[in-house]
C-alpha cells in the first residue's frame, strides 16, 4: 500500500493516469455507457460512481489550461441540466476555480471522442448523462 493515495484508485487506473500525456483524454463513464464497445483501454471501476472516481484522482490530474473543452459531457437533447453536472462543476471548481466549465457535445460526437480517448473508466454510476471526458494538461512548477 501507499500513503495518501485514495484506495478507490486501482493500480490499473493509476497506471493509466501516469501513462497519459498532455492532450490525452480520459472518459469516466456511467453504467449505461457502452464502454467495452468504445474503449481501446478499459478500466473497470465496478461498484463506484463517476463523481467518487473523479474526486479521487482530480487532485493528481492537471487539467489542460490551453483549451476551452477540457471537461466534456454528453448533451441531453433538451434544455434540462442533469443534477450530476452540477456535481462535476463543483468537483472541478474545488480543484481549480478557473477550470469548472463543462462543454456539452452531441451524443454522436461524445461517442466518437470516447473512441479516440486514451482510456475509458467504466463505473456503476446510475445517474443519467453521468459521463465526462477530461483532457490532461501539463504539470507546471
Amino acid at each position: 500500500m501507499l500513503k495518501n493515495i485514495p484506495p478507490i484508485l486501482s493500480p490499473d487506473l493509476l497506471h493509466i493516469l501516469m501513462s497519459m500525456g498532455h492532450g490525452d483524454e480520459i472518459v469516466i463513464a456511467d453504467g449505461n455507457f457502452p464502454a467495452d464497445t468504445h474503449a481501446e483501454r478499459l478500466i473497470r471501476a465496478d461498484g463506484h460512481g463517476v463523481c467518487d472516481i473523479v474526486k479521487a484522482f482530480i487532485p493528481f490530474f492537471p487539467m489542460d489550461e490551453s483549451v476551452n473543452d477540457y471537461a466534456i459531457v454528453m448533451a441531453t437533447g433538451n434544455e434540462s441540466i442533469p443534477p450530476i453536472w452540477t456535481e462535476f462543476e463543483s468537483i472541478l471548481h474545488n480543484q481549480s476555480p478557473n477550470r469548472s466549465t463543462l462543454t456539452s457535445i452531441s451524443r454522436e460526437a461524445f461517442y466518437e471522442r470516447s473512441r479516440n480517448a486514451f482510456a475509458i473508466v467504466a463505473t456503476s454510476e446510475s445517474a443519467l448523462f453521468a459521463n465526462i471526458i477530461l483532457k490532461k494538461g501539463v504539470v507546471l512548477n
